[in-house]
């Protein structure tokens, strides 16, 4: 899929309230730093993982289910494999009524939880992961060693 720029900052920009689905207590797992790295930018981060429902994650408590998520959780960052997203995303439209944005990270897929979010008016991200696209979209990636297209005189 391809999202312009302007739809993926804009995305980003409006959300507040992130339920990390699949996230991990482990610092090394990348489901653990894209919600730290969400979490240091402003969002509040919320954590959905049975496993480790109860523990506190970014001042946050880890939730076990979707149907835990308080109402006011806007985007739901799936770090699951391709065949969970359907329902995933079933639970999140039926229990999130401010449910605005399913991203789906990078490897995951899934076009028909895609048309069904799509058709309650809900915008869909896949194959993409908001911790890089905010930092390509704020000049943050030169950090870690990517050209960010921007021309600059330091080294």
């Amino acid at each position: 899929m391809s999202y312009t720029d302007a739809f993926l900052k804009s995305v980003l920009a409006r959300s507040k309230v992130i339920a990390v689905v699949g996230v991990s207590l482990n610092p090394v797992r990348p489901s653990y730093y894209v919600a730290r790295y969400l979490s240091l930018r402003g969002y509040r981060v919320i954590g959905v993982n049975p496993g480790h429902a109860g523990a506190m994650l970014f001042g946050e408590e880890v939730r076990g289910a979707i149907e835990e998520l308080p109402a006011e959780v806007d985007m739901v960052d799936i770090f699951r494999r391709s065949e969970a997203v359907p329902g995933i995303v079933e639970d999140a439209l039926a229990h999130l009524p401010g449910l605005r944005t399913v991203w789906m990270q990078i490897g995951v897929e899934n076009a028909a939880a895609a048309a069904a979010a799509e058709a309650r008016g809900i915008d869909v991200v896949m194959n993409r992961c908001p911790k890089i696209e905010y930092q390509r979209l704020h000049g943050e990636l030169r950090m870690g060693g990517f050209n960010t297209g921007v021309i600059s005189s330091k080294l």
